[in-house]
This record gives structure tokens, C-alpha cells and sequence, in this order.
């Protein structure tokens, strides 16, 4: 069972996300140790290319308690592991419909690999959030009404 470190829930709310796919993250040993302690925020971050390759940006992994002078840079960029043509898709996709690429989750897969959920989004206006939330809103008060009917 996959095992949750970090997400991002602003994304659900700031984006359509029209497909996902699994990225391996390259890591050094102090970020997985951190990642291990829950210590990992990816609200604020994104993924980019660069030389043909992606990587994730500003994604913050703690430092490691127990790291001394190893320790690693907490917001330094990673690179992300896909096949050649997930990449060239993806990066067909940013260029010519104009979607972007929303990390989603971080998480430890069955083998114990440190993996990363991306989403292909697209932006949401500020009417689409109102309408999204007031559609969540109605299916809470509906559930609420449901159960104290029966």
C-alpha cells in the first residue's frame, strides 16, 4: 500500500487535472530520510524542463536532524524520472495547449520508492472555484440532510 508523505490539495482547487502519471524523484539520502519523518511540503512548487529533462522546483524537503554536514539543500531543484517519450509527451502537451504540470502527491510505493504524482491542469478562473466550492458545499449539506432523515 502507498504511503502519502506530502500533497498537494491547493492543486484540486486551483486546476482542472486532466491526466496523471508516476515520476521517480532523484533523491540523495538525507531527503529520503527526511521524506521517511513526513518532513516535505509541495504546495508552492512546479515541474519545469530544462536540457531536455524535468525537474521539480521549489518543492521543500526538510533537512534531516541526524544529516551533519551531508545535509542536503532543502529547496534545491530534483530531477524527475519518466521515459524518454512520457517526457516529449509531456512536453508536447505545455506547448501547444498551453496546460502546465502540477506536482500532486509524494509518496512511497509498495517497493519503498519515493514517487511523485504530476497532473496535467489547466487554470481555473475565480468563477470556476466558486462554483466548484459551492458544489462541494451542497453534496455536504445533502449528505448531512440524508443522515439525519434516516
Amino acid at each position: 500500500m502507498a504511503r502519502n508523505v506530502a500533497e498537494n490539495r491547493k492543486a484540486r482547487h486551483d486546476y482542472y487535472i486532466d491526466e496523471t502519471m508516476e515520476a521517480g524523484l532523484m533523491l540523495v539520502g538525507t531527503e529520503v530520510k527526511s521524506l521517511r519523518e513526513g518532513r516535505a511540503n509541495i504546495a508552492e512548487s512546479h515541474a519545469s524542463f530544462d536540457d531536455g529533462e524535468l525537474y521539480l522546483r521549489n518543492a521543500h524537503i526538510g533537512e534531516y536532524h541526524g544529516g551533519n554536514r551531508f545535509n542536503h539543500e532543502p529547496r534545491r531543484p530534483r530531477k524527475l524520472l519518466m521515459h524518454k517519450r512520457e517526457i516529449e509527451r509531456l512536453r508536447g502537451a505545455v506547448q501547444r495547449k498551453g496546460v502546465t504540470i502540477v506536482p500532486l502527491a509524494i509518496y512511497f510505493n509498495d517497493r519503498g520508492k519515493a514517487k511523485l504524482k504530476i497532473g496535467l491542469a489547466r487554470g481555473k478562473k475565480q468563477h470556476d472555484k466558486r462554483a466548484t466550492e459551492k458544489e462541494r458545499d451542497w453534496k455536504r449539506e445533502k449528505a448531512r440532510l440524508i443522515r439525519e432523515k434516516g
